[in-house]
């Protein structure tokens, strides 16, 4: 197993692999001189082959993108491998796509489906029918009720709240503590109780 960033985000995988039983033979990161991180080698992006299975170990959700689009070009054949935490919640009929992440204390309840390279947060909630694009980050406490769809890229933050049937756009970022009551529209930024679109983002 090989994690591509040496950050934050990868010690909390690092944590959920060794409760799988996994071993972590190296972790890629472009930017460190070190030579190790948290006692696991470090390496450059020419080490991986092919035959690794792979995780982004990066929480920002447009870099992870631009990173994996990256290994994607140079090793057409890369495996992208799931960690899900031992204490996670995740019923039998729940669809995770290859390099996505759950972690501790999370619950995903029935026929949700979990894009690729996403991040199920720390004790986040998604109850049934649940449809997440890739590259979206529940964060830690956020709760989506039922039938909620999130566009690609769209980060919902911290403890915020999604009622039931509601539709956040692509690459939206919801504030910590927001209470989402109606749809959102892509690229929008809100916040707030009830929640309110304060910015457009930039579409590129």
């Amino acid at each position: 197993m090989v994690l591509y960033g040496a950050s934050g985000h990868c010690k909390v995988i690092i944590d959920i692999l060794k409760g799988m039983n996994q071993t972590i033979d190296l972790i890629v990161d472009d930017n460190k001189i070190e030579k190790t991180f948290c006692n696991i080698p470090l390496g450059k992006l020419d080490q991986i082959s092919e035959e690794s299975k792979l995780i982004i170990s990066i929480g920002i959700n447009a870099t992870r993108k631009n990173v994996v689009k990256k290994i994607e070009k140079r090793f057409l054949l890369q495996e992208f491998a799931i960690a899900i935490h031992k204490n996670a919640v995740v019923d039998d009929t729940v669809i995770i796509g290859n390099g996505s992440v759950i972690m501790a204390g999370s619950i995903i309840n029935a026929d949700s489906v979990i894009g690729k390279h996403c991040i199920i947060n720390t004790k986040a909630s998604l109850d049934h029918d649940n449809k997440l694009e890739d590259y979206v980050h529940i964060s830690p406490g956020a709760t989506l009720c039922g039938d909620v769809t999130v566009g690609e890229g769209a980060h919902i933050g911290a403890n915020s709240v999604v009622i039931q049937g509601l539709k956040i756009g692509k690459w939206c970022t919801i504030g910590a503590g927001t209470v989402v009551i109606n749809d959102i529209p892509d690229f929008a930024t809100v916040v707030g109780n009830p929640g309110r679109i304060i910015k457009m983002n930039n579409d590129k």
